[in-house]
């Protein structure tokens, strides 16, 4: 959404719209997590009367879909790719592959056997 979007970017990677939409996402979770824990401990404490734990389930149903985790996606830095992302180098196979054919990639190294 472009009233979350922020007007400068630091993202020190590859550029394209789905990776600008992945950071925005990324910064409006971070911002709003707080609030949707609070939310969800509400809702979930059962000693509370139902009519505060139903107002705090329809506030919570109400948030724009960017504050959910489940909206984030691990995104390769050098292609932008969405899958066969590698989380420990954040990068997508085939990236990967070159950079550890070429030794860039300290403490990687092709197996033989």
């Amino acid at each position: 959404m472009s009233q979350f979007r922020a007007k400068r970017i630091d993202i020190c990677s590859f550029i394209n719209i789905k990776v600008i939409r992945d950071h925005t996402k990324r910064k409006v979770y971070e911002k709003y997590e707080t609030e949707r824990q609070a939310l969800r401990y509400v809702i979930h404490n059962t000693s509370l009367p139902p009519r505060m734990r139903a107002q705090a389930q329809l506030q919570l149903t109400q948030m724009h879909a960017y504050t959910r985790s489940t909206q984030i996606r691990n995104r390769c830095i050098d292609c932008g790719r969405g899958r066969a992302v590698f989380r420990a180098f954040r990068m997508a196979r085939f990236p990967f592959r070159l950079k550890a054919l070429a030794g860039t990639l300290p403490g990687v190294k092709k197996a033989s056997w």
